[in-house]
């Protein structure tokens, strides 16, 4: 997904995703309240295809599996029940993280620039290996096709990153024109 993708999301894809997003609630001072955003993500699963691919059987496989190889590796991570749920506490996290445009907009090109680089390596491990990826069926099965098992790893751990960072990104940049009254685009500065 490019970067003016991201800065046009306004979804309207399903039978009740005409009327758009909720609107986000604010607090006295004006500021985005945080109990409001997940209602926001909520129609973004339900309505807008390139984040509710989040839900899909053969994403939800990819993730219990990184899941499942961060643990065996030792790595301290939260074991979420389902992919949504570790796509939603992201996004808050992102947002409560990141409080100001310019750190909003420094976290959306982090997660473009992630996003390009694990699509571009997907696309080049897809050909080498002849892998088939839109069949439907189970990505982790068709990554055996590739020989090592580092190479499967890497390219299993870029799935993940894709559709992560394509949801993450479809979310935030709505979310980031809702807040700053201006849609985000790549190269903005900001004063100092």
């Amino acid at each position: 997904m490019s970067s003016t993708e991201v800065s046009k999301a306004i979804p309207g894809n399903g039978n009740d995703a005409s009327a758009g997003p909720p609107p986000l609630g604010r607090d006295a001072a004006g500021n985005v309240d945080l109990d409001s955003v997940p209602d926001v993500i909520q129609w973004f699963l339900d309505f807008d295809q390139r984040v509710a691919i989040v839900k899909h059987r053969n994403v939800e496989e990819v993730f219990q599996w990184k899941q499942q190889q961060s643990q065996a590796a030792g790595e301290q991570v939260f074991a979420f029940n389902r992919a949504e749920d570790r796509l939603a506490i992201g996004i808050v996290q992102a947002l409560a993280g990141h409080a100001t445009e310019p750190e909003l907009h420094n976290w959306i090109s982090q997660l473009l620039n992630a996003l390009d680089s694990a699509s571009k390596a997907n696309e080049a491990v897809t050909t080498a290996y002849r892998l088939d990826l839109q069949g439907g069926g189970s990505v982790v099965n068709e990554a055996q096709k590739i020989p090592s098992a580092r190479g499967r790893e890497d390219f299993l751990i870029n799935c993940w990153i894709e559709t992560l960072c394509t949801a993450e990104a479809r979310v935030l940049g709505w979310l980031y024109k809702e807040m700053y009254g201006r849609p985000y685009v790549p190269e903005s500065t900001f004063p100092q």
